[in-house]
């Protein structure tokens, strides 16, 4: 098993292990279990994770002599709501979960923020593990302690700040994952060749083939490559105040066609269309080269990923969500552009015309 430290402002009791491996179910409910750090567990799982595992999880940690209780959750960003995170409190408060109990969040992006979200706030903070089952989730959303639930106005608008006791990775959860779940976690990791590493771009694009098989000893290059990439981005910057910005890279667009699409986009195909968007306006405005933005559409549409907005989803609606981004200061919308491959920037604001001649030409 291979573990890979996040240490964060000196501070031991923030800083926590990612641990990654292949068929390490055991081994994780050992550690959890020695670590012994509440005296009651809470799984939280969807109903899909749930078929999959969560019996057997939570069965597995009652044999080591822990107290566990599960949660289930409907599947899918229509649970990213506030009334999702308020049936869990009131069925934790019903349990009579205290703050010397623990979550564990077992599944995608979707469980995994709800879950800190509940974990950062219910009894002001208790603690939890992430235990992602996605490639999105184990390369991007359970690292780095960003938690978030959706608006109507829009995706990610309440959220904290709450770091998990721990990430177990276990690559054998890709056995199982759907073709489109699994081309979702594939466009955060070429985000992550594109901000940061010109060799982890080499490698996707010359290992397509292995990687779309699921190659496990690639895909566990990759998914190292991925999780030290945001891990030291983190430690630097753990608030997002500063350098953890540019791994919002393709996400400003994409999490506006994800809203406006009433999340029939997924994370991964919005990143994908915002991520092309991104190397186009960085084109547009001289700062990248065409040869660097044709390699990057050129290995995006490589992974089965989309290029194209839908035409169902108009200009205007788009331009109207990324007025109330998270990430806007004032009415500036700040992207995060390109010089040229491995070399982000955060700009200060695109104007309306360039971003509209854009998503025209994406619709295209």
């Amino acid at each position: 098993m291979n573990k890979i430290k996040v240490n964060l402002d000196r501070k031991i009791s923030a800083s926590y292990e990612i641990c990654i491996g292949h068929n390490i179910s055991d081994r994780i409910e050992m550690i959890i279990a020695k670590n012994n750090c509440a005296s009651r567990y809470v799984v939280v799982t969807d109903s899909n994770v749930s078929a999959l595992h969560g019996e057997r999880f939570s069965t597995t940690l009652k044999s080591m002599g822990l107290t566990v209780d599960m949660i289930e959750i409907p599947e899918g960003e229509a649970s990213k709501n506030i009334n999702t995170v308020l049936d869990i409190a009131k069925k934790l408060i019903k349990m009579g979960i205290d703050r010397k109990s623990a979550l564990i969040a077992l599944g995608g992006g979707v469980v995994g923020d709800v879950v800190g979200f509940v974990a950062s706030t219910y009894m002001r903070g208790i603690p939890y593990y992430q235990i992602p089952t996605t490639l999105l989730a184990q390369v991007d959303s359970s690292i780095g302690g960003k938690t978030a639930i959706d608006l109507p106005e829009g995706k990610n608008l309440l959220g904290t700040f709450y770091q998990p006791k721990e990430v177990f990775i276990d690559l054998s959860f890709l056995d199982t994952l759907p073709s489109r779940e699994f081309k979702n976690g594939m466009a955060e990791i070429i985000k992550y060749g594109i901000i940061d590493d010109t060799e982890l771009f080499s490698l996707l694009e010359s290992k397509a083939k292995a990687i779309m098989d699921r190659d496990m000893s690639i895909l566990s290059l990759i998914i190292g490559k991925s999780c030290r990439i945001k891990k030291d981005i983190i430690e630097i910057d753990e608030k997002e105040t500063g350098l953890r910005r540019i791994l919002n890279f393709g996400h400003t667009i994409g999490h506006a066609i994800e809203a406006q699409s009433d999340y029939s986009v997924s994370h991964g195909d919005g990143v994908s269309i915002g991520m092309i968007a991104g190397a186009r306006i960085s084109e547009k405005l001289k700062h990248l080269s065409g040869q660097d933005r044709e390699k990057i559409e050129n290995l995006i549409t490589a992974y089965g990923l989309p290029c194209r907005i839908p035409r169902s989803i108009g200009t205007d609606e788009i331009v109207s969500r990324l007025r109330v981004d998270k990430k806007k200061e004032g009415d500036t919308v700040k992207f995060v552009l390109l010089k040229k491959l491995g070399m982000p920037f955060v700009n200060g604001g695109v104007s309306e015309e360039i971003i509209k001649e854009t998503i025209r030409e994406l619709k295209g």
